[in-house]
């Protein structure tokens, strides 16, 4: 058996925009799973999103910003350069070929563990990655529990971490609405947003 000389954690999202719980989640993969490196993934064309995703320049830059003072984070636009949907079984495919002797591990959260049945070529994912699952607050689908049956298919694992009440479609709905998001996003991305007018329409 081949030696596993790393761990690389993989988190793929819109990031639309990057908020303090996506970096918690990041800090909290780093402390608990001893990766060596953690790879941010924006989303390039959404395959299940209904709304259109804010350019991929805003959300590279946002994340570049957010994750600055995470060590070992580095943020990889390889979705957003590729056309058509963005899969994230393409991305660890290209992720273990780059990186042979490394483990991957996927983050993901309570509400798309739930959906991963449904990802696109789903079967794959537990053979390319370990996927650990973030918890999110209960309050924000609490009818919806992640089926034994999901949790076995796919050998999920969790990731230890208080249940953060930031929302990405929260954050958009306040900028709308132009109410304060302070607390929601670290400065800099804040400081960003309002340099390029950004999630200003309903």
């Amino acid at each position: 058996m081949t030696h596993l000389t790393r761990r690389i954690g993989v988190f793929g999202g819109a990031f639309d925009p990057p908020h303090r719980g996506h970096v918690a989640l990041a800090q909290a993969a780093l402390a608990q799973l001893g990766l060596s490196q953690l790879f941010v993934v924006p989303t390039g064309q959404a395959a299940h999103k209904q709304r259109p995703l804010s350019p991929a320049v805003h959300r590279l830059a946002m994340c570049e910003l957010a994750f600055a003072e995470v060590p070992q984070v580095a943020v990889d636009a390889r979705e957003t350069l590729r056309s058509g949907p963005s899969f994230t079984v393409d991305t660890l495919e290209e992720l273990q070929a780059q990186y042979p002797k490394s483990q991957l591990c996927l983050l993901i959260g309570q509400d798309q563990a739930r959906a991963l049945h449904h990802w696109h070529r789903a079967s794959a994912l537990p053979r390319l990655a370990t996927i650990y699952v973030a918890a999110r607050p209960a309050s924000a689908d609490p009818s919806s529990p992640i089926a034994a049956s999901q949790v076995e298919s796919f050998a999920l694992q969790w990731l230890q971490m208080p249940a953060m009440p930031q929302s990405a479609t929260d954050i958009r709905y306040r900028l709308a609405h132009h109410q304060g998001i302070e607390t929601l996003v670290t400065e800099p991305v804040a400081r960003y947003i309002a340099l390029h007018h950004l999630y200003q329409s309903p």
